[in-house]
């Protein structure tokens, strides 16, 4: 240990010892993609290495690291890192732009705003001269270049790289993308990257294991299809039941992949599945799940685990570590949420790790038609910044609106024209009932149907509760079990509710019973119900309600599924949530609907009504958001920011006063241990328990929109400076959700209604 020479203070590490890590993983990720960069730039990156860190050698850093005082202006290391950079000699073997590309990545390597000049970063140059005689590093010279002035041909302080130069911009996200992964892998004591050498074994395994229950097991056309087109960009349209899953991992085969879904339950759900019947072990150093709560959920699963069984692993990974390997997008496969991934878009300080990685690897975009036309438009304009860098895409989804398509081809995205696949059996008969919903003709036509389980869906929670107490009084729980599901119970009782659904809606459950629920079902719940009874939303949102009906079972009924359309009035959430021009043209092209309706037919629905000539302004929207984002400088933003405007969060957690009081002891011993401070105690351990804690709150949280958020009386509850709980002024209970909740003042209850929830 060169005492003199720190690079990490908890726990100690200096200069050398970091540089080493981070050329251990540079070997190991030549080796894995060795023709990911020419060897020019494998060996800039090698250098960027060596140099990264040797600004640390400053007498400010040192004293920092060792005594934690921090200096005012303080020059960051990595401008001073460029002391050290011999170009005289490079200069021999690289061109101007390549030693500009090695002085950017190393001055930027940890990206932030830079209020100095070239003189000020000069300034701090002859004090590197004594420190850097008494260091030794096998990996440089024994008499070390220190530069008296930073040459401007190279390098001037926030000149950049940009997207108008072309290949050198793709260059430098190259160099510095993957010089900030080594850092931080090395940081991390983990490797860069987890090879994937197991995913083709692991379903040529699933087809084994299938093949022992029935002979006649094959792989499908749409699975084929996948796993013939493996080098391709392909998009695909396949019915619910299709196994879309499996054959998007037949496409990913044994290449590094993301597999990004639009909701954090279907993640939960896909990863259970991949990691139970798919992955059988290691699945630590192979799969991850990358969403907001990720290392609760990776808590929770590791209570639950057998401890004999988790003791007896090859290697004993620590939640931390496998945490910090998902984070660090090191694991093979990893299942996450569109703003994981495509929060690059708006080339925020520091964006390159994400696109360098992806420039290597594949992405499943699966249920596409889920995404709102400002996410649509992200995804577009990151799967043109993807391919152009080498990597490949696959979407996969029920349906597709016509103009995402154009929009690919307005990104001039390169790829294989879009396939329909069905197994054209008949699932759905559709009865199109032009009034609003009622439990008349629910209770109607299941009788005359002899539904046991019936799901009904609403546009709105408003409409949801309205119909849940119609139907109990109707009905009455001693003849028929009626449930309630929507977004605005906690986080506990919906996780229970989502448990109870899904159980009731697989097709071997004897229970029978009616859930009312809202567009939450619509996606990746595997439930199979007999009856469905919705409100039309749009085209999309019906078809994808459909496929919780008759998921994966042959037509045997005259009407398995009731739209209601709202007659002369317009149905709940539209002109809200609900586009009025889509719902009008929905509407429109379901008139001529009643009865038998395959696939085929609701992809040319969509295709027709989904369409740049029938919805002109939407289309405009999105192109013109796409010109937003790029109206953005590069390095403009810094990574908060650009998250803030990818997601564009409108909801809001709270507690509701009722749960607040019932919970109130283990509420507030979570905040006291959230605000405790721990000594002598392992970071790790520290982590788990203020998670633990932050578990136990949200909990109790509901989400609710912004809207209403601002027009009830909340009472905010601080725990730390960048931490608190919101108390929300309103009834709750596990029926139904939140109730009465208190208006302020000047809130109008008829604006509250429209808006609620």
């Amino acid at each position: 240990m060169d005492e003199r020479a720190l690079a990490k203070s908890n726990p100690k590490e200096d200069i050398q010892t970091h540089t080493d890590k981070l050329l251990k993983n540079f070997d190991l990720l030549r080796n894995l993609y060795p023709d990911r960069l020419s060897d020019r730039d494998w060996e800039l990156l090698r250098w960027a290495c060596v140099y990264h860190d040797l600004g640390k050698l400053n007498s400010k850093f040192q004293e920092r690291i060792k005594t934690g005082k921090r200096f005012p202006n303080e020059v960051p290391h990595g401008l001073l890192s460029l002391a050290f950079i011999d170009y005289n000699s490079l200069k021999k073997v690289y061109d101007r732009n390549d030693l500009k590309l090695l002085f950017q990545a190393v001055a930027y390597h940890h990206d932030r705003k830079m209020p100095f000049q070239n003189s000020d970063i000069e300034e701090e140059f002859p004090g590197l001269r004594a420190p850097s005689e008494l260091f030794e590093y096998d990996k440089l010279p024994k008499k070390i270049f220190i530069a008296e002035y930073i040459d401007q041909r190279y390098f001037s302080i926030n000149e950049r790289f940009y997207e108008e130069q072309g290949d050198l911009f793709f260059r430098f996200i190259m160099l510095e993308g993957l010089l900030n992964r080594l850092d931080y892998a090395a940081s991390a004591h983990i490797p860069i990257e987890n090879r994937n050498d197991f995913l083709k074994a692991a379903m040529d395994g699933l087809m084994g294991r299938w093949i022992k229950s029935d002979k006649k097991a094959r792989w499908n056309e749409l699975q084929d299809y996948m796993q013939n087109s493996a080098d391709k960009n392909v998009i695909v349209i396949a019915q619910t039941g299709m196994g879309k899953t499996e054959a998007g991992l037949l496409w990913l085969g044994n290449d590094k992949g993301f597999f990004t879904l639009p909701l954090k339950s279907a993640i939960n759900a896909i990863y259970n599945r991949i990691t139970t019947d798919i992955v059988l072990e290691d699945k630590e150093e192979r799969v991850g799940m990358l969403h907001s709560d990720t290392f609760i959920r990776y808590l929770e699963q590791s209570e639950l685990g057998d401890k004999e069984e988790q003791n007896d692993k090859k290697e004993d990974l620590s939640l931390d570590i496998y945490y910090t390997k998902t984070r660090q997008l090191s694991l093979p496969l990893t299942i996450c949420t569109l703003d994981q991934l495509f929060s690059f878009v708006f080339r925020y300080r520091g964006f390159e790790q994400k696109l360098a990685t992806l420039s290597y690897a594949k992405v499943i975009i699966d249920e596409v038609q889920m995404y709102s036309p400002e996410l649509m438009a992200y995804l577009a304009l990151g799967l043109n910044y993807i391919t152009s860098m080498g990597g490949k895409f696959a979407i996969l989804t029920a349906t597709l609106p016509t103009f995402f398509i154009d929009l690919l081809r307005g990104q001039k995205i390169q790829f294989e024209t879009p396939r329909v696949f069905t197994d054209h059996r008949l699932r759905h008969s559709l009865k199109v009932l032009n009034k609003d919903i009622n439990t008349e003709d629910i209770v109607s036509f299941s009788r005359q149907y002899g539904g046991k389980k019936l799901l009904v869906i609403c546009n709105t929670v408003k409409s949801a509760v309205n119909l849940y107490h119609q139907l109990k009084e109707e009905i009455g729980d001693e003849k028929q079990s009626v449930h309630l599901l929507h977004s605005c119970f906690t986080q506990a009782d919906r996780a229970h509710k989502e448990k109870h659904i899904l159980k009731m809606g697989q097709r071997e459950s004897t229970e029978s019973g009616i859930w009312i629920s809202t567009q939450i079902v619509e996606a990746s719940l595997d439930i199979d119900f007999d009856l469905l009874f919705t409100e039309l939303s749009d085209l999309n949102g019906l078809f994808q309600r459909m496929g919780r009906c008759y998921r994966k079972r042959k037509l045997d009924l005259p009407y398995n599924c009731f739209v209601f359309t709202g007659g002369d009035k317009r149905c709940s959430g539209v002109g809200v949530f609900i586009d009025k021009e889509i719902h009008r043209l929905s509407k429109e092209a379901l008139s001529c609907v009643d009865g038998v309706i395959g696939e085929e037919r609701k992809v040319a629905m969509v295709e027709e009504l989904y369409t740049k000539k029938n919805l002109p302004e939407y289309y405009v929207a999105m192109t013109d958001l796409i010109r937003y984002v790029q109206s953005y400088q590069a390095y403009e933003l810094n990574k908060k920011e650009a998250s803030e405007r990818f997601r564009y969060i409108d909801t809001v957690s709270v507690i509701p006063r009722e749960v607040f009081e019932e919970h109130k002891e283990d509420i507030n011993a979570a905040i006291n241990e959230l605000k405790k401070v721990y000594s002598g105690v392992d970071k790790s351990q520290v982590k788990t328990l203020k998670a633990k804690a932050r578990s136990r709150i949200s909990a109790q949280t509901v989400t609710i929109s912004s809207y209403l958020a601002r027009n009830i009386e909340i009472m905010p509850q601080i725990i730390n400076d960048y931490e608190k709980i919101l108390i929300a002024e309103c009834g709750y209970n596990s029926e139904e959700g939140i109730i009465r909740p208190v208006l302020k003042p000047k809130a109008e209850l008829e604006d509250f209604s429209a808006h609620s929830f």
